[in-house]
């Protein structure tokens, strides 16, 4: 089972991850999500929403096989998920001056 994922290019770390296994961690969540023990943040595909805090264990289920994520964040805990999302609102606030998330992360890639 092979997942394809697309990554933003400045990925938003947890501070509980190590920069220097990052790899390992992507060829984790593509070829075996069920033991790669860490939360996405993905753009999501839903209009009323902007982003999406999930499990990669969800990974498995077909649907993502067919429908690719566009990550922008990976943490250790949903904790650690919801502190990134406030970062990347901050960051958000003081470039753009709004919250137009969406934007502001497909710009950027």
């Amino acid at each position: 089972m092979a997942v394809a994922l697309t990554y933003h290019p400045d990925l938003y770390l947890g501070d509980s991850i190590n920069r220097r296994k990052l790899d390992k961690i992507k060829k984790k969540l593509e070829k075996k999500p069920l033991f790669s023990g860490v939360f996405l943040i993905a753009v999501s595909r839903n209009a009323s929403d902007q982003l999406d805090i999930f499990d990669a264990r969800q990974l498995v289920q077909r649907y993502y096989q067919s429908h690719p994520l566009y990550i922008v964040g990976i943490a250790k805990s949903h904790d650690e998920a919801v502190e990134l999302v406030e970062r990347l609102v901050r960051e958000c606030l003081e470039k753009r001056g709004d919250c137009a998330l969406k934007e502001y992360l497909l710009c950027q890639a």
